[in-house]
């Protein structure tokens, strides 16, 4: 092992001499309290290390080793349900080990219990030819996911003994005999490079939209399976409540959540709320399916940088498997703080706004480990892996470098307006300059899935609400009575569809997650209103019967609809808005 001394220490950059034998990326332990690094640069034999714990009390002279591995993370049973920090130390274990609520220095803990015995049940056999990525069995981790032990990269060859059993993520399972006569025993775990991207056989392009519950998600801006979306916004807009909500409703097997850098009573939200949410697929809690990542704004920073790498590292491990999986990063710009503070102290030279020049390189190293692939292996399992990353603007100009790197990489972009969430409505997606580049790809599926109309009736509501703005201009200037009665009445019907429509309630306990199937009724519903009200004005009816029509409340209620009742519902409101509609053009005749 190459060890070294401290030479400097700047922050959570240390510079060691005597490193070289030591290569970049190797994890290194920093001074007598063994303190966990990464070099991230070479200059003869001094290396740059990047410390992932306080550095403070540390000083020249004290030992630094390599350990010659690079940071990886230990995959295996025990991962779901678990919370840990930006490296993969599990913090409730080391809230156990030091008695105390705040993270100590230099604390050893194993990401993955060692004690804990899981149900391995075999589905190879002796003699079976196995490769990369083959599946050796099963391990049931929780009542709604099932792990499958996979042969790790880079093996190949004839099992010569597996067995079914009770074992620890340590003990052998498998042993296998490679081409050139080599013995290699297999574990429940394995371990991989966080900085090196999980490979695959191929990557597929991207058909099926990821349901989300969300309204204005669903059915204005879909992300797909294996899609890259962000949520920049300024404070206050609701990014952490929306990303909140897609880790909570998303249809994805497994959810990884990062919490990088951002308020610890944010990340406490989480770690109360998930446990008790009820997973309205499995009937589950929520934690059963969910991977949390805490590296909060009072933590390390330097820890904050490896963070996403940890998180998408296991979220690939789950996409080999099969599994749709979602990464939630929370958010990206306290990440590339985090490279902008290692960049200076490295005294790289700045980019825009002090950021290092190969930011945008770092975020699209990020956002391409997402994808929908087929993986290594003969079975050939689809699984696929969604990325959602928020950006936190300074003073929510998107024009600063993290939002333009981002916006250039990703396909998807919810932006959040202060305006909207002043306006307390709520999620603040600003309909006229988000975007989804899926949409072309993803029609058809909702065309086949929900209903044939779907692509022309959210493209109908999509219409009127540019309309309203146009029409908003004048309204401002000379008064909503110099609009004609037409363009009053798109005027209202843009209205019910911000507000009856894209207003969604998530501490509402029927609002919060909206079926694909309600979704188009109340498209269909808030359509009907404008469509009738475009016949009653031909037939002579006026504007203010029309805008003062009563099922209009009914309409605006029927959010609140249990999903048992939609069709039920929607029948009657349909009957009575047409019956009201026919009440209207009658009057006029008398």
């Amino acid at each position: 092992m190459s060890t070294g001394k401290i030479l400097k220490v700047a922050g959570p950059l240390v510079i060691a001499t005597g490193m070289r034998d030591a290569n970049m990326y190797d994890v290194v332990r920093v001074s007598r309290e063994r303190l966990i690094g990464e070099i991230i640069e070479m200059h003869g034999d001094q290396a740059s290390i990047q410390v992932y714990e306080e550095t403070q009390g540390l000083g020249p002279g004290e030992p630094v080793e390599s350990m010659e591995v690079p940071l990886s993370v230990e995959l295996g049973p025990g991962l779901m349900g678990s919370i840990y920090d930006g490296i993969q130390r599990p913090l409730n274990k080391i809230m156990e080990v030091t008695n105390s609520n705040l993270l100590s220095r230099g604390v050893e803990v194993p990401a993955l219990d060692r004690e804990k015995k899981w149900d391995f049940e075999a589905t190879a056999s002796k003699g079976d030819e196995v490769e990369t990525g083959d599946v050796l069995g099963t391990v049931k981790e929780t009542p709604v996911v099932t792990q499958k032990i996979m042969v790790p990269f880079g093996i190949k060859g004839t099992l010569k003994s597996i067995s079914s059993g009770s074992y620890t993520v340590e003990d052998t399972i498998a042993v296998v005999v490679t081409e050139d006569g080599e013995e290699k025993p297999l574990t429940l775990m394995q371990r991989w490079p966080v900085r090196r991207g999980r490979p695959y056989q191929k990557k597929l392009p991207p058909q099926m939209p990821l349901v989300t519950g969300q309204r204005v998600v669903d059915a204005f801006f879909p992300i797909a399976k294996g899609g890259v979306a962000a949520i920049p916004g300024p404070f206050g807009s609701g990014k952490t409540v929306t990303q909140h909500q897609l880790a909570k409703w998303a249809e994805a097997d497994i959810v990884v959540y990062i919490g990088c850098g951002e308020r610890g009573n944010e990340m406490t939200d989480v770690l109360n709320e998930f446990p008790e949410l009820t997973d309205p697929r499995t009937g589950e809690s929520l934690m059963q399916r969910t991977v949390l990542i805490a590296n909060t704004s009072d933590m390390p920073v330097a820890a904050r940088e490896a963070s996403i790498y940890t998180g998408i590292t296991m979220a690939e491990y789950f996409r080999d498997m099969g599994y749709s999986v979602a990464i939630m990063a929370d958010s990206t710009s306290r990440w590339a703080e985090a490279l902008r503070e290692m960049s200076g102290r490295l005294e790289e030279m700045p980019g825009e706004e002090g950021y290092p020049a190969y930011l945008g390189s770092r975020l699209a190293q990020f956002y391409e480990r997402a994808g929908r692939v087929i993986s290594l292996g003969k079975e050939g399992r689809e699984g696929q892996l969604s990325a959602i990353g928020a950006v936190s603007p300074p003073g929510g100009d998107i024009s600063e470098p993290v939002s333009q790197a981002t916006l250039r990489i990703v396909k998807v972009f919810w932006g959040l307006d202060s305006e909207l969430a002043y306006q307390r409505h709520f999620p603040a997606i600003n309909w006229l300059t988000s975007y989804s580049l899926y949409l072309d790809a993803l029609g058809e599926w909702f065309d086949k899935a929900v209903d044939g109309n779907w692509m022309e009736t959210r493209q109908s509501l999509m219409s009127l609400l540019q309309d309203e703005a146009s029409l908003n201009e004048i309204v401002k200037m000379v008064g909503m009575d110099a609009l004609s009665p037409q363009d009053r009445l798109k005027m209202e019907a843009a209205r019910s569809i911000r507000e009856d429509f894209l207003h969604q309630n998530s501490f509402d306990e029927i609002d919060t997650y909206t079926s694909l199937k309600k979704q188009y009724a109340m498209m269909k519903l808030v359509y009907a209103f404008y469509e009738g009200g475009v016949k009653a004005l031909e037939g002579g009816a006026s504007i203010e019967d029309i805008v003062a029509m009563s099922t209009r409340e009914r309409i605006g209620r029927f959010k609140y609809t249990k999903e048992e009742d939609v069709e039920t519902e929607f029948k009657k409101v349909q009957e009575e808005l047409a019956a009201e509609f026919a009440n209207i053009i009658g009057k006029e005749d008398r």
